[in-house]
């Protein structure tokens, strides 16, 4: 999901968010959807039905696929339990899990990238490092590599912490193909000697122009 909102402030608005739009021929939406036998007005109709699971599957949160077709969590909710309703029930189920594989997809990308963390001197970012979140490298290594990263001998659905030999020998082998810490500090200090002797060159120029002007 993405943020098409400039202002801070408006980031939690319902408009402000849009996601990539699944293809009409998805067969997804090819389920068969609930009729009303006397709909009425507001009733959430066959293609209001697979437009919920459309933005459903686009975003992975339900409360905001309601909010794209118009309709309350009650109605939906209500209209997933209807004798009849069993294809627009499977197909939310659908939807959600391709939600959560968005999620672990957006989780194992940023275990990947990291994040980039600004350095302020002076007020000002001079320049930026990439951290990584051990944690969140550690959880999906241990649910997509459990023959490896798995406690054979304990219930691989604990969480180790650090201390526990399982967390050290991972986070060692995580470490192991990243810069140290000394190497990013000396590469942030090397990129904040470069911009100070950029500023003071463009000070020392200005102040000979002013003197060649005088």
């Amino acid at each position: 999901m993405r943020c098409a909102s400039v202002r801070p402030g408006r980031r939690t608005s319902r408009a402000a968010f849009f996601e990539d739009a699944i293809d009409p021929e998805d067969p997804l939406l090819g389920f068969a959807a609930y009729v009303h036998k006397a709909p009425r007005a507001n009733s959430i109709t066959p293609e209001r039905q697979r437009a919920f699971i459309a933005a459903l599957a686009a975003s992975g949160i339900v409360t905001q696929a309601a909010r794209a077709i118009g309709a309350s969590m009650e109605a939906l909710y209500k209209l997933r339990a209807l004798p009849g309703a069993e294809g627009f029930a499977r197909a939310w189920n659908l939807a959600v899990d391709r939600g959560m594989m968005r999620l672990e997809d957006c989780a194992l990308e940023r275990a990947i990238r990291g994040e980039e963390r600004p350095v302020v001197s002076g007020g000002e970012v001079v320049a930026t490092w990439t951290r990584h979140d051990t944690q969140l490298m550690l959880f999906l290594l241990r649910q997509r590599l459990p023959e490896r990263y798995g406690d054979p001998h304990r219930n691989s659905r604990r969480d180790p912490r650090p201390g526990d030999p399982l967390y050290e020998r991972i986070r060692a082998e995580i470490e192991a193909s990243y810069p140290s810490l000394e190497d990013v500090r000396a590469s942030i200090q090397e990129r904040i000697a470069g911009l100070r002797a950029q500023v003071e060159a463009r000070k020392a120029a200005e102040a000979a122009q002013v003197a060649a002007g005088e």
